[in-house]
């Protein structure tokens, strides 16, 4: 929501011990999102069919139709009873102060829900990525993970802060992919204990993203792979760039593509994120996709991705 006027103008100095405001705002936009589902939508629009995994409230019908529209499976998607689906509320002034609150709601949820069950109905799975959730859930999944010999991948981020260490270092053990970005690189090994390379040794492969500088893809014993950026055409909003890198990486990897081409597939699906509002609201083109990989990274590594990248426009 906006707010046209200051948030700083309202407040009184003598009175901040009882505040009791209400805005008057003149534009409301929802957007969808969810570490999760935003991945999700970004590996569908690329051709390939993922796995929802969650936790949501029966308001979860109208979201769960346009998923579904898109190719992402929500068979397994768990829906609470009593509470309503996770949601971040927040409204901006003039000077894009803000005022932000997040409901937990349903997504507390997501510790009761077992893997095996999915992986049963699917006739087993391939890869389990363990994005922010509640923080319960993700311990579990990792669990099960190591226990079941499922491989996994570890995504923090958000919940990097909320963690404690020894949490943390129950998340990254054993991962066969560690995604963080280049803040959240350094904030897991303070937290974690661990350097660079003993973290090296304790997961397969760690990728971080470096904003507009790309990413590097790190491997214990082998030369660090840096993946330039793929050119943008402008930028309206980061939320969800992450996800979007993610979402082209893991379709990347289920293809069975080299890790370098993987990151670049991750880097040109976050552009696309980047050059629109909000972490759902663009579209990949295949032809239009195609012909940016080749202009960003050369028509070799198009040859490679064209027989497998199936947009979900034309």
């Amino acid at each position: 929501m906006t707010f046209p006027g200051s948030f700083g103008d309202q407040l009184i100095a003598e009175q901040l011990d009882r505040v009791s405001l209400s805005f008057l705002v003149d534009d409301l936009q929802i957007r969808r999102g969810g570490c999760a589902a935003n991945i999700a939508f970004g590996m569908a629009c690329l051709g390939l069919k993922p796995i929802l995994v969650g936790a949501v409230g029966n308001d979860f019908a109208d979201y769960r139709s346009w998923l579904e529209r898109h190719g992402v499976d929500c068979d397994s998607v768990h829906i609470s009873e009593t509470q309503h689906t996770a949601r971040f509320l927040c409204t901006t002034d003039e000077h894009h102060n803000q005022i932000a609150s997040f409901y937990t709601g349903a997504m507390a949820e997501a510790r009761l829900i077992e893997l095996q069950p999915v992986a049963d109905r699917l006739g087993g799975l391939d890869l389990v990525l363990i994005s922010p959730n509640d923080p319960d859930a993700m311990l579990r999944h990792t669990d099960e993970c190591r226990q079941r010999g499922i491989p996994f991948a570890a995504d923090i981020s958000q919940q990097l802060a909320r963690m404690a260490d020894e949490q943390i270092r129950q998340l990254v053990d054993g991962a066969a992919y560690l995604f963080s970005n280049d803040y959240e690189k350094g904030l897991i090994e303070q937290k974690t204990g661990w350097s660079g390379e003993e973290i090296l040794h304790r997961v397969g492969v760690r990728i971080t993203t470096l904003g507009p500088k790309g990413a590097v893809i790190d491997r214990r014993g082998e030369p660090s792979i840096h993946v330039a950026p793929a050119p943008e055409r402008g930028k309206a909003d980061p939320t969800g760039v992450g996800d979007a890198f993610r979402a082209g990486f893991l379709s990347g990897l289920a293809w069975g593509l080299p890790l370098e081409r993987c990151g670049q597939i991750g880097n040109l699906t976050a552009t696309h994120v980047l050059e629109r509002v909000g972490g759902q609201e663009y579209e990949l083109g295949q032809q239009v996709f195609l012909e940016r990989f080749a202009a960003a990274y050369g028509s070799e590594a198009t040859a490679d991705i064209a027989e497998h990248v199936r947009c979900y426009h034309p």
